[in-house]
């Protein structure tokens, strides 16, 4: 019989500021390897919200990505991986390619939004680039893990959540630079008191 991964959910063994990975070792929350793991975890929540925005086969996709995102919190926790995370990134890279086929090309940056699936993509994306900043941190002293190229493939991913946000959009609103020297636009403020 397969034993379960997790049989408690309240330990109780992180109460004092440290926590454990997979090697055993207790670590402090605030260690480079725990914010990662943390990070990795947020972008799988906000993917999880996407999901919920999308139709049956995107959701599907998404859900695959997922599955990747908690094999990459494995190998944070246990300091390598055997997945061929380089190979994973080119899927992720093909699969943006062919979605942005099919849009206009940019002229201007875009405004997150266009819609609830859109602004959840966008919010996936910013989330992702996040977790791609707090793996390069981690693994400043942790060549092992660096080798995997989980880096390429959370930077593929915030590409592919980019042009997937374009695809899902409304419409899209792009970004209005002001000019130096222009008047900043008014907003209709509420009067204080």
């Amino acid at each position: 019989m397969r034993r379960n991964r997790i049989d408690r959910v309240t330990t109780r063994t992180g109460d004092g500021g440290e926590t454990s990975l997979a090697d055993g070792q207790r670590y402090p929350k605030h260690h480079a390897l725990i914010e990662l793991a943390g990070a990795l975890d947020e972008v799988n929540c906000a993917i999880g919200v996407l999901a919920a925005e999308t139709d049956a086969a995107t959701s599907e996709r998404l859900a695959t990505i997922q599955s990747r995102l908690f094999d990459a919190g494995g190998a944070v926790a246990t300091g390598g991986s055997a997945l061929d995370w380089s190979a994973l990134a080119t899927g992720l890279a093909n699969a943006t390619a062919t979605l942005n086929e099919r849009l206009p090309p940019l002229r201007e940056f875009i405004l997150p939004g266009g819609g609830r699936a859109a602004a959840a993509a966008h919010l996936a994306r910013a989330t992702a680039r996040r977790a791609e900043r707090a793996w390069w941190r981690a693994v400043e002293d942790a060549e092992d893990l660096r080798r995997t190229d989980i880096g390429t493939y959370l930077n593929r991913l915030s590409d592919y959540l980019f042009v997937l946000a374009r695809t899902l959009a409304d419409d899209e609103r792009l970004w209005a630079p002001m000019a130096a020297g222009d008047e900043a636009p008014r907003s209709k403020a509420v009067p204080d008191g």
